[in-house]
């Protein structure tokens, strides 16, 4: 405190005053010569700045906080202390540049910031060379679609096991999401194809295009797997407007089941069955020939396995009718019965079948 004292005369009595005008006044002034002689304290000195500096930051303005956040954000000595006090700050000038690159800031520290903070906090972790999987099983479970498109495109990003299965499932309504993580090289085969498994053609195509060499034989393989060769929708119906339609709602995250029914009440059918195939993975085709079949079921399974309401159930099966054609109320009581009866894991195992039976 030699150095500090000698600059500030009277700093214990500022200390301990209530004057916030020279309290920001020193402040500022010990921040000034610790930045200027950081690179040769040693711990017992930055520890001492530490412990001032944490009563006296507070009081300074926004702006002031901010500028000595991003400051000390690159330091490795940095006062542990008072990068931890402004880190946990609300106002993202001052904890962003702190989240984003200080190598004090522990994965503790960093795990009960992304708990309790924002998104825009969340999003500044996103930006620090590692992650772990601690972290990022956090911002997963609470980042928004740009966290966690930032998360998965990270290179230093690592995940868990729970953590990837989120991230995948997450990804099965969000396009560029699906991009990011099939590129990344820390991908498992098994991870690449549930990954593949959830999204529709037009990404898979897309990804496949994007990543390397490597990747894309992963990818042949991962889809001879689960549903044959890579090809294009073939069919009576031409599906490529739709799907090109269901990706810009699917990247914008409006696929969901009321964009369904509104598809669906609208006669819509190429959109409908490009949507209903977003949504459960079953190829495009394979539902074409299901649905256009002489019975009702394959909606009210592949609608069971995603949740659907009656009310969307019974819309998809008067579009399969067709508008001139008017079902019974016997046949729709039917159908209503039917569907409320139906386990979602039959429904699900039938799916699967479905999966893995059909060709792209």
């Amino acid at each position: 405190m030699t150095a500090a004292t000698s600059l500030i005369p009277g700093l214990e009595e500022i200390v301990r005053g209530d004057d916030p005008k020279r309290r920001a006044d020193a402040a500022r002034r010990i921040a000034d010569l610790f930045l200027q002689g950081a690179a040769n304290f040693r711990t017992e000195h930055i520890d001492l700045f530490d412990g001032v500096l944490i009563g006296l930051v507070p009081h300074t303005e926004i702006a002031a906080r901010a500028d000595l956040a991003e400051r000390l954000s690159p330091l490795p000595n940095a006062p542990r202390g008072l990068v931890s006090q402004l880190a946990r700050e609300d106002e993202i000038g001052i904890a962003g540049p702190l989240l984003r690159r200080s190598p004090v800031i522990d994965e503790p520290a960093l795990i009960e910031i992304a708990r309790v903070k924002g998104q825009e906090h969340l999003l500044a972790m996103t930006e620090r060379p590692a992650l772990s999987p601690g972290l990022t099983d956090v911002i997963i479970r609470r980042g928004d679609r740009d966290v966690v498109r930032r998360t998965a495109k990270n290179a230093g990003a690592a995940f868990s096991q729970s953590g990837y299965s989120a991230l995948i499932k997450r990804a099965g309504q969000d396009g560029v999401l699906t991009l990011a993580v099939g590129q990344r090289d820390d991908l498992s085969d098994q991870h690449l194809k549930d990954l593949l498994a959830g999204s529709i053609d037009v990404i898979r195509r897309r990804l496949h295009d994007m990543v390397k060499p490597a990747r894309q034989a992963a990818i042949k393989l991962a889809m001879s797997d689960i549903a044959g060769a890579m090809a294009p929708v073939e069919g009576r119906r031409n599906f490529e407007p739709a799907q090109r339609a269901i990706l810009a709602l699917h990247e914008a995250g409006g696929l969901n089941e009321p964009a369904l029914l509104g598809f669906a009440k609208a006669y819509k059918y190429e959109e409908s069955i490009a949507a209903l195939a977003a949504m459960s993975g079953v190829k495009i085709a394979t539902l074409d020939r299901l649905i256009a079949g002489d019975r009702y079921d394959p909606i009210l399974i592949v609608s069971k396995t995603i949740g659907l309401e009656w009310a969307t159930v019974r819309a998809l099966i008067l579009l399969r009718l067709g508008p001139n054609r008017v079902p019974s109320p016997a046949d729709i009581e039917g159908a209503r019965v039917n569907f409320a009866r139906l386990m979602p894991l039959t429904a699900e195992r039938v799916v699967n079948f479905w999966k893995t039976r059909q060709t792209f």
